[in-house]
């Protein structure tokens, strides 16, 4: 199909009278669970009456989550395809000292029951439409791309596709099989696979070493006139982009998934925020804090200017679910029934949600009182 009916390729897969799947929050109970690599699992969900899990090919959700008596929030790209339509896959490697991917190996089976809050994300293929791209991913940095890829693949688009993947080792290499078989049945799929090294006893006949631009040219001499969408660990991102700017390609035409990437740093919790004090804060004077208040839980607390509602809420006792902290993920959506904010969102809110009066309270401060239906 041309590229530009993608979007109606979508409406099609959706029956009259079938309940969709919206950015909120849902429980879900596992169904499968798959043995990727020798560290990395894919595990499978759906909801426990039938739903369409509609969703733009890269988008992420929100895994809310009690570990050790603590609630946590942790986001992870949508690794299947909205064309399989009943259920959506996340995709998780096993960290050394990882808290929660630790915790989603050793627990989550066949039958695991917990609820997601998405999805939300602006890296996708749908919103940046073209005739050829190209995907380069590191590490599990596959699993956006790899959504992007079964999409176009499932829905026969017209779209010419090349697919890098670089991994430390070939045992390291996340969906190989089904990778080779998607550049095997189709003509518009190439693949082209790199690994770091390789260790005694693992044949390997194709790349090898850190993707650079010999390799970028001879896996796709046309590279400059693609559609990039690119996923990894920061330091294969940058290398990329180095890659990008030194050969002065349109970075209007380089798409990148963001949330990984975070630092840490940045997503401070609000308690910690709430609590910390200072001689500057001292001397505020009251006249120019502004109230939230909290109408269902009838508390209201003064803030600074420029604190957010998310610390407002903590100031009282109110836990407003989150995860990135920066406005990316979602998970902290609030209905504000009164006042205005200055929100600094990167992605996590549709259109349909500012309309309906939705923010997001980790990026959004007062700019006078505000009510909010918590």
């Amino acid at each position: 199909m041309p590229v530009s009916d993608n979007k109606s390729a979508i409406d099609s897969f959706l029956p009259i009278n079938t309940q969709t799947w919206a950015n909120g929050r849902h429980r879900v109970r596992c169904v499968k669970v798959i043995e990727e690599t020798w560290d990395v699992r894919t595990f499978c969900f759906m909801a426990n009456h039938p739903i369409m899990f509609f969703f733009k090919p890269g988008q992420f959700v929100t895994l809310e989550l009690e570990i050790e008596s603590e609630q946590i929030m942790r986001s992870y790209t949508i690794s299947s395809s909205p064309s399989v339509p009943y259920s959506f896959s996340i995709t998780v490697k096993r960290l050394p000292g990882g808290k929660v991917s630790t915790w989603l190996h050793d627990n989550i089976k066949v039958g695991s029951d917990l609820a997601v809050h998405g999805p939300v994300g602006t890296f996708n293929c749908i919103d940046y439409l073209s005739n050829k791209v190209l995907f380069l991913s590191g590490g599990v940095g596959i699993t956006p791309v790899m959504s992007m890829a079964r999409w176009l693949f499932d829905t026969n688009a017209d779209v010419d596709m090349i697919f890098s993947h670089s991994a430390k080792t070939p045992r390291d290499i996340i969906y190989q099989r089904e990778l080779e078989h998607m550049c095997a049945r189709v003509d518009n799929f190439s693949l082209h696979l790199i690994c770091e090294t390789y260790e005694n006893g693992q044949p390997w006949h194709s790349y090898r070493g850190f993707l650079d631009q010999a390799k970028l040219e001879m896996m796709a001499p046309d590279f400059m006139d693609r559609e990039i969408f690119c996923c990894g660990p920061p330091a294969y991102m940058d290398a990329i982009k180095k890659i990008l700017g030194d050969n002065r390609f349109d970075m209007r035409c380089y798409h990148e998934e963001l949330f990984g990437a975070t630092p840490d740093a940045i997503a401070i919790n609000a308690e910690e925020s709430a609590a910390k004090t200072s001689k500057e804060r001292s001397l505020q004077k009251s006249e120019d804090m502004l109230e939230v208040s909290f109408t269902k839980s009838g508390k209201s607390v003064l803030v600074l200017p420029g604190e957010t509602i998310h610390v407002a809420g903590a100031k009282v006792g109110i836990n407003i679910p989150r995860a990135c902290g920066m406005g990316v993920c979602g998970t902290c959506k609030v209905l504000k029934l009164e006042g205005d904010v200055e929100m600094d969102d990167n992605g996590g809110m549709t259109d349909e949600d500012k309309e309906a009066g939705y923010i997001l309270s980790c990026c959004s401060t007062p700019k006078g009182s505000v009510k909010i239906d918590m």
